[in-house]
């Protein structure tokens, strides 16, 4: 008995010194760590980071784009794309998610409502009171769809690229890493090998788009945020407590509002699968379906070109209705 405890104690030690090891050293991210450009908006939960970028005064539409970003990467997903839409005249608002980026890490429940009313918090606090234009990537699109149903006199048109929400069932039900402690073990331990999968550098050609973001760019700045505490933990409580993965009923609901709505899709999405595309068409019919050949999840710094002309062409069409 004496040996097997013996045992056990060395093999916890094992497994905590690499944890200590990577954790030791994370920060609190303060206003210091902040970029330049930009600023916090003082919500409910904790500080939300935020940009604003502007057209140029011949072309202003007095119209506002929303980018709502996914699960793990924060604002510069959008880097590529946002161009396309201030040379149309559309006043561009940009943030990350609580737990994201530079915004504040609350040791709080990621539920649905943390992000739904994250965002209403933010259009507040940017005194936006005309509907906006909302633009959602990966989970970003199930975050579109909640806050527009439940705000739907903010919302005057939705753009849904690689949407989450339309899986066959949860498959984190059987992912270990998920289970409180070992979880949080493990995605410490191991951290952009794991939450970055997918986009690690390897031997793959150059993206073909000069605006796309290289992977080693994204892993660069993706890992910058894992700097900061709270980073692991807002993932894993998002996972725990955000339903990712099965939203057809919530989207059929927004789909009865009858809003402008576009959805962009590539064909080889291995992270949420094309054939989801199926269904949202169902749950809101009078949605506009690009298909982007060979197209995979990232698509929206992989081919921001396409994906920008796109959401661009998509409200210029809205404007001559």
């Amino acid at each position: 008995m004496k040996n097997i405890l013996t045992a056990l104690s060395i093999i916890l030690i094992l497994l905590w010194v690499p944890y200590f090891i990577q954790t030791y050293n994370l920060k609190t991210l303060t206003t210091s760590d902040l970029p330049t450009e930009g600023a916090w908006a003082s919500l409910e939960q904790g500080n939300l980071y935020y940009r604003w970028y502007y057209p140029g005064e011949q072309v202003a539409n007095n119209e506002t784009v929303v980018l709502v970003h996914g699960f793990s990467t924060p604002h510069f997903v959008w880097d590529g794309m946002k161009g396309f839409l201030l040379d149309a005249g559309y006043s561009v608002l940009v943030f990350d998610h609580y737990g994201r980026g530079y915004s504040e890490r609350p040791r709080i429940k990621y539920t649905k409502d943390v992000f739904v009313q994250s965002l209403k918090g933010l259009l507040d606090s940017q005194q936006i009171y005309d509907q906006v234009h909302l633009v959602g990537y990966s989970m970003g699109g199930p975050v579109v769809g909640h806050f527009t149903k439940e705000f739907p006199d903010k919302v005057k048109s939705m753009s849904l690229i690689a949407p989450g929400g339309f899986m066959d069932e949860n498959p984190t039900k059987d992912w270990w890493i998920m289970k409180p402690l070992i979880g949080e073990w493990f995605l410490n331990v191991f951290g952009t090998r794991v939450v970055f999968q997918g986009n690690e550098e390897n031997d793959e050609p150059p993206r073909e788009d000069p605006l796309a973001l290289s992977k080693k760019d994204f892993i660069k700045k993706a890992g910058i945020q894992m700097q900061y505490k709270g980073f692991i933990h807002a993932l894993l409580s998002t996972a725990r407590n955000f339903n990712l993965f099965s939203t057809q009923e919530m989207f059929g609901e927004v789909g009865n509002l009858n809003k402008p709505t576009l959805t962009i899709w590539g064909t080889d999405d291995g992270v949420v699968p094309f054939k989801g595309s199926e269904e949202l068409m169902l749950s809101i019919p009078q949605s506009e379906l690009l298909v982007l050949e060979g197209g995979k999840h990232d698509i929206t710094y992989a081919e921001p070109s396409l994906v920008g002309a796109a959401v661009r062409d998509f409200l210029i069409s809205l404007a001559k209705v």
